[in-house]
């Protein structure tokens, strides 16, 4: 589970009539703090890859924007690719399979 900051408006996709997927970067922030020797430890942020299948995507679409805050749960998914001059890269997504949006609604 992770509660973060969406960071650019989400990416949502048709691939059959009524079959949506969305993606969305989210950002979360680890708070610093002065250790008891005195060292500063800064803020750390990571981001993270989302996707969302089948309703939760709609949902997406229609109420998630860059700005919202949420809370997700989901799985860890595991791939890799090599680009055309042979490098391998690595990528981690979040199969989203529970959301709440966490910012209150515009007016």
């Amino acid at each position: 589970m992770l509660i973060g900051i969406v960071t650019k408006e989400p990416d949502v996709r048709y691939f059959d009539v009524d079959q949506a997927v969305a993606k969305v970067r989210l950002a979360t922030k680890e708070r610093g703090y002065v250790a008891k020797n005195g060292t500063k430890v800064p803020d750390h942020t990571d981001w993270h890859n989302l996707v969302f299948f089948g309703p939760l995507a709609k949902i997406v679409e229609d109420h998630v924007h860059e700005g919202d805050k949420l809370y997700v749960e989901g799985r860890l998914r595991y791939s890799s690719y090599e680009d055309k001059s042979g490098t391998v890269h690595n990528q981690s997504k979040i199969m989203v399979e529970n959301m709440e949006l966490l910012s209150p609604k515009q007016q």
